[in-house]
């Protein structure tokens, strides 16, 4: 038996083991339940029968046990009727039996909670006896529905730390894969600097090469921000529009000119603390979901401006819009509505955004058929 196999056995054991022991606790009240339930009913049978020897009593009778059995009564409560007539009352607020209506309410929940005894005390004539449980028979009866409650949330408890728990070790996980990846990347990627070099010897034409190495820039920037991953990465003062606008021209030479791009910005600087590499990943995939959700045919408009003390930038597109129950949920990893990808893009921008620069990102406006924006919300950076 593999691992994974032994793992998902004692899974199901344990399920088992606890739904057991459940299902013996539950029994085992109900069973309390039924014991006290039969008890109080035997309680109220010698109240009755002391009550029909009082009545029946003669000048000669001993009265003291009956008087007895009534003073021991001090939980249950009972109205007693003759005739359908309410004649006495045990254990009932005042308020309740000097209040017709009150009484007659409180009279017809005692006949849904026990079935009355029927007080034969002469021949023809008759008393019935209602009765109601007693305070600790009705916090029994509860215990069950308290008890699974406990159980709910102790299990809600035990789930959310093994999903943390599994949720750290992927994130490790996710965040080893990346470090290596960007250390696999540096060996080509060096090599191929070698060879641009040699081209250049060999005076192949400059704009090729010029090419050729904003491409491996680019590669570079992919390593670092690879390699950022897991890590705590340095933040510096930088003007958000001249950083923003680099990433955005670059993608916009790379796109067909069936996509339409614009860019509008203040002229004048607006310092936020970043990690460059950081943020190029965030405009890289906002831009590229925007015209994924195109299909790379239409608009995609890219805007700063300040708001207070923060700077906002908006990322629009003319794509097929988001359903607003969506708004949260394209935040999340796996999501995505392409045939193809792993849904981690934005999943991995809120983290960039929200964790490392410690701003928002949100769906401001989406509408099915005409388009989304979405907004990043990041901190000005105060003079130092």
């Amino acid at each position: 038996m593999s691992f994974s196999d032994q793992r998902n056995l004692t899974r199901w054991v344990i399920i088992f083991a606890s739904f057991l022991i459940i299902s013996l606790i539950l029994w085992n009240t109900y069973t309390f339940f039924q014991i006290f339930k039969n008890e109080e009913r035997l309680k109220m049978s010698l109240w009755a029968n002391a009550q029909k020897t009082l009545i029946n009593a003669g000048s000669n009778t001993d009265v003291e046990l009956p008087l007895q059995i009534f003073s021991n009564n001090t939980s249950i409560p009972i109205i007693l009727t003759e005739k359908d007539r309410i004649i006495n009352t045990v254990n009932i607020d005042e308020a309740i039996v000097n209040n017709k209506q009150s009484a007659t309410e409180f009279l017809s929940n005692l006949k849904n909670e026990n079935e009355p005894i029927i007080i034969e005390y002469a021949p023809g004539k008759f008393q019935k006896l209602y009765y109601g449980n007693s305070a600790l028979l009705n916090k029994l009866k509860y215990y069950p529905i308290a008890l699974l409650l406990i159980i709910v949330l102790f299990g809600g408890l035990v789930y959310n730390f093994y999903r943390s728990t599994k949720m750290a070790t992927q994130n490790k996980l996710w965040a080893g894969m990346a470090k290596e990846t960007a250390h696999q990347i540096g060996t080509p990627l060096s090599s191929l600097i070698g060879w641009v070099e040699l081209l250049k010897a060999e005076h192949v034409a400059e704009s090729t090469t010029f090419e050729i190495e904003k491409d491996i820039e680019r590669l570079q920037t992919i390593t670092d921000r690879f390699s950022k991953i897991g890590s705590e990465p340095k933040l510096e003062r930088k003007d958000i529009i001249q950083e923003t606008f680099q990433s955005y021209d670059y993608l916009q030479s790379r796109f067909s000119k069936q996509v339409e791009f614009s860019f509008k910005a203040p002229k004048d600087t607006i310092m936020v603390s970043l990690n460059t590499t950081l943020h190029s990943w965030t405009i890289e995939n906002l831009v590229k979901n925007a015209i994924d959700a195109m299909k790379g045919k239409g608009k995609v408009a890219l805007e700063i401006f300040e708001e207070d003390d923060y700077v906002k930038i908006n990322v629009s597109d003319t794509g097929g819009g988001i359903q607003k129950k969506q708004f949260k949920t394209v935040f999340e990893p796996g999501f995505t509505t392409k045939k193809r990808g792993w849904g981690l893009g934005l999943s991995l921008t809120k983290r960039i955004v929200e964790e490392y620069h410690k701003g928002t990102i949100k769906v401001l406006h989406s509408e099915i058929g005409k388009g989304t924006t979405m907004q990043v919300s990041l901190k000005k950076s105060e003079l130092v």
